[in-house]
């Protein structure tokens, strides 16, 4: 007889989490409170938060104008359907246009990253069905990266542990190598590779025939599967094999969008302007679920029609466009700007690179790279062959750092064999003495592994 007895320390199911080691103990403890860089839990332990929540709270904990504007917003609308009108949607809408630099285009609020990009990929295809170009339906993305956890966006995530079990994806995604310095042929220079790399692109786009890709979609660095840092050509090579294709170039800024990577969006420091944009996370800061997918005006354009004749973008979302959100969200862009936290990111990110960069010299570590307050640190077994670390030492680093007081992420579940990389994203507002915190618990647990 199956056993069915109930010995978990509570009815949470916790995500990316194995609940068997849980089994018959007590409960993990509860964060409590949190305050700039740091939560605290119900045990009285203070954490430094060197991943700033699930990548998003750039602003940092315990903004009480943020709270306040929460409180306010919903005291005087608390909801509206999304397909009426309300201030701060429009607002924040006006907003990110400003940001983005479009003379024109238009905004379409959702609740998380994974809506966003699942919103993408129905108005690039919805695009090419109404400007005669029917057959344009493919997706294109990169191996390693990531953009969400729905069917689709699972299926265009370029990581091989998160989609086991999930099987049969969806159809008409296709997936290419991405830039990849540390690990690319040594014959090649930076920008050798990121011409191969960009050439990869074009040469799936036209096995595939021209005709039938719709959208090529990436983040400006790849950030959950390995913080991979571009050549600089990459970018400026994508968008010109996008446009000699007619292919929809959509930038994934989930992550690297508000400040994250020392520029206010990542892909700023390419120089290269996108179709269509994604974002979420540090639009609200995680305040509260934001998230938006920007489109050009030429595409928001084919979808003008006579009504009944379905040429207009039919999906809805409950919380799109949510009025306390959207205040959230202008409240916190207003944070990012008044504080400068966008060049606070770059500076005090550049001191904790430099830092990790003095770790060069021990022997399991590769790797360091990154921009702004988005970096990881690739380990080794061996420099020489670069032969990664095995998932679970490079997992005892992370629970060592996190014993100290230190919590850092690394690239679980994500490619087998190279579930290496130690990921820091802590929130904009850390100060030097805080990144030595960081710093400091990450020394230590390298020494420990080599005892």
């Amino acid at each position: 007889m199956q056993n069915t007895e109930i010995n978990t320390p509570d009815a949470l199911w916790r995500p990316m989490t194995q609940h068997q080691v849980m089994r018959g103990k007590d409960a993990p403890s509860r964060i409590v409170r949190a305050e700039g860089c740091f939560l605290y839990d119900d045990q009285g332990k203070k954490h430094l938060d060197g991943l700033a929540g699930l990548w998003c709270v750039n602003v940092g904990y315990g903004r009480q104008e943020l709270a306040d504007v929460a409180r306010d917003q919903m005291g005087e609308l608390c909801y509206a359907a999304p397909v009426l009108t309300t201030g701060p949607a429009v607002e924040l809408a006006d907003k990110l246009q400003t940001l983005m630099g479009f003379e024109k285009g238009h905004t379409y609020f959702t609740s998380s990253g994974s809506e966003a990009n699942e919103t993408a990929f129905k108005i690039a295809r919805q695009f090419h069905l109404q400007t005669g170009n029917p057959r344009k339906y493919k997706i294109i993305a990169r191996h390693r990266a990531y953009h969400g956890n729905t069917m689709a966006t699972m299926t265009a995530t370029g990581q091989a542990e998160r989609k086991i079990g999930y099987d049969p994806m969806a159809a008409g995604f296709l997936h290419v190598p991405p830039p990849y310095p540390y690990r690319a042929h040594a014959k090649f220079t930076a920008e050798e590779h990121g011409e191969e790399c960009a050439k990869f692109l074009e040469d799936t786009i036209n096995y595939e025939g021209a005709e039938t890709v719709a959208a090529f979609i990436m983040e400006p660095m790849i950030s959950g599967g390995g913080v991979l840092v571009p050549p600089d050509n990459y970018l400026p090579r994508v968008r010109e094999v996008c446009d000699k294709h007619g292919v929809l170039l959509i930038l994934d800024e989930v992550v690297s969008g508000f400040g994250r990577t020392g520029q206010f969006f990542g892909h700023l420091h390419w120089g290269v302007k996108p179709d269509i944009i994604t974002f979420a996370k540090g639009i609200s800061s995680g305040y509260l679920p934001l998230a938006a997918t920007v489109v050009r005006e030429n595409i928001f354009e084919a979808f003008y029609g006579e009504p009944g004749t379905l040429r207009h973008f039919r999906q809805i979302n409950t919380y799109g466009g949510h009025p306390v959100a959207c205040a959230v969200g202008l409240k916190n862009i207003e944070i990012i700007e008044r504080e400068s936290l966008t060049e606070n990111a770059r500076t005090v990110g550049s001191y904790l690179q430099s830092k990790l960069e003095g770790l060069l010299t021990h022997p399991y570590v590769g790797d360091v790279r990154g921009r702004g307050l988005l970096l990881g640190v690739e380990l080794v077994k061996d420099k020489e062959s670069k032969e990664p670390m095995p998932a679970d030492e490079a997992n005892a680093i992370v629970q060592h750092c996190a014993k100290n007081g230190v919590m850092i992420g690394r690239n679980g579940n994500t490619i087998p064999g190279l579930c290496n990389v130690l990921i820091f994203a802590p929130p904009l507002v850390l100060q030097n003495s805080e990144a030595d915190m960081i710093f400091d618990a990450l020394s230590n647990a390298l020494q420990q592994a080599l005892n």
